[in-house]
């Protein structure tokens, strides 16, 4: 009896280890009801093993915060994407964890994209009841990632004409990192109505990072680690 106790507290223990995924505002507010002034300081979450995405305020770009450091994307007059490592800037919505360990968990051959990474992790993830983050590192073959890009004094009533203003770029055979958060429960708050997953992508040079819409890997030549 004693070692099944014992093997229960640890069980739990170990679960309450998973960091803690805390959102901040919801999409479908930012979206839907026009929601686009800041609510969450960059800089007062930013810190060592924080993780987060959203977009940033008023819907000008994208923030991807990895291991403390935030990076901001947005689109220049001509069309092009610059990435500025910068903290003094708040997101409409949010979605962050602070990880203190990683667990790598083995892809399987199948996982190739988006779809399929969503439906690996949602079949991986039936015994938990909490969201969590994760990334993923190592060779991407393409990410077509956005960057929103909505006009000073705009109204948005809707996700559509929000898309409408965004800068879509190609990034192909490039190392990268995905940082992504997980949820069943979270639909349009920072997942979209038909996926459990929403994920940002940098490039490790740093020169692109958006919204990962359509994303092609080889499960070998990437690692898949979920935070706690």
């Amino acid at each position: 009896m004693r070692i099944i106790l014992i093997s229960i507290v640890g069980s739990l223990l170990s679960c309450s280890l998973h960091a803690q995924v805390i959102p901040t505002g919801a999409m479908r507010r930012t979206m839907w009801e026009g929601q686009l002034a800041g609510l969450i300081a960059m800089d007062s979450i930013a810190g060592p093993g924080m993780y987060g995405i959203g977009p940033l305020e008023h819907l000008r770009g994208e923030i991807t915060m990895v291991d403390g450091r935030c990076f901001v994307s947005y689109v220049l007059p001509d069309g092009t994407v610059r990435v500025e490592e910068r903290s003094d800037v708040k997101a409409p919505f949010f979605v962050r964890a602070s990880v203190t360990r990683w667990d790598t968990v083995t892809l399987p051959s199948m996982v190739v994209d988006l779809p399929s990474l969503d439906a690996f992790l949602t079949e991986w993830a039936k015994m938990r009841t909490e969201p969590f983050t994760f990334r993923l590192r190592g060779l991407v073959g393409d990410a077509h990632v956005h960057v929103m890009n909505v006009p000073p004094g705009t109204t948005i009533n809707g996700p559509g004409e929000a898309h409408s203003h965004q800068v879509v770029v190609h990034d192909r055979n490039n190392e990268g990192t995905l940082v992504g958060f997980f949820s069943t429960k979270h639909k349009a708050v920072f997942t979209h109505h038909d996926t459990n997953i929403h994920v940002h992508y940098i490039s490790w040079d740093q020169k692109l990072m958006g919204h990962l819409d359509v994303l092609r890997i080889d499960p070998a030549r990437v690692v898949l680690e979920v935070g706690r």
